[in-house]
């Protein structure tokens, strides 16, 4: 949930990385304020792991945790992180509502 945009879902992707996935989606519902880089929003996280099968180019619609800033970060083109991620899905729907997003705006994200 994107304050005053809307709603995007996505998919998380387990094989992408196990660890990563799993000590994410316990902590599930996350909630942040945004940051901007670039061509992603990122929001940080109550989380602390490494990298995982991080790499240093993403695909549009990317999520990732990014160890260095603790954050999840949402890539809505394709571009190249700051540094390392670990890649943990995919947004599947309604992707260009971040690239609307403004720093400070708050994200909620929850299962369904």
């Amino acid at each position: 949930m994107v304050e005053r945009l809307g709603e995007a879902k996505g998919e998380l992707i387990r094989f992408l990385a196990p660890r990563t996935v799993d000590a994410f989606v316990r902590k599930l519902p996350v909630e942040g304020r945004a940051a901007l880089y670039s061509k992603e929003v990122y929001f940080e996280v109550p989380l602390n792991i490494g990298e995982e099968k991080s790499k240093r180019i993403v695909e549009k619609g990317t999520i990732a945790y990014w160890p260095m800033g603790r954050a999840v970060c949402i890539f809505y083109d394709k571009t190249r992180p700051y540094s390392s991620v670990n890649l943990m899905g995919k947004v599947m729907d309604n992707l260009e509502i971040f690239s609307k997003v403004k720093s400070g705006t708050r994200i909620t994200i929850k299962t369904i």
